[in-house]
């Protein structure tokens, strides 16, 4: 839907309320930055702890997957698409969340809601 900041998540600011009130989620998909070999990794735990506080926040569960590749592969398809570097900025993150954000969806068996 946006990427947006983590102090903007947490501290529930008007931003984050109106996706939520939006977009009514059942639950929160949360990208998981594993290490390259696949463990978890000092950035993970901090990760899994914001987490906690925004799932306490919405009062929503939250569920992880892996996103080690996610900006990679967002920056890879965006420069197929023809954009420069500097056309690239601002756009990586919101490609590579909807990137893990439908594997995830793929893993669970539920369609891509168009909208």
């Amino acid at each position: 839907v946006q990427v947006l900041s983590c102090d903007e998540v947490l501290g529930m600011a008007r931003t984050f309320t109106r996706v939520l009130e939006d977009n009514e989620p059942e639950l929160l998909v949360i990208g998981l930055p594993l290490s390259l070999s696949g463990e978890e990794n000092t950035q993970a735990e901090r990760v899994r702890t914001l987490a906690q506080q925004i799932a306490a926040n919405t009062n929503l569960p939250t569920e992880f997957i892996d996103e080690r590749y996610s900006s990679g592969d967002a920056k890879r398809i965006l420069r197929e698409q023809g954009l420069s570097e500097k056309e690239m900025r601002g756009k990586i993150d919101m490609h590579a969340a909807a990137l893990f954000l439908q594997t995830w969806l793929d893993m669970n068996k539920i369609d891509t809601i168009e909208t």
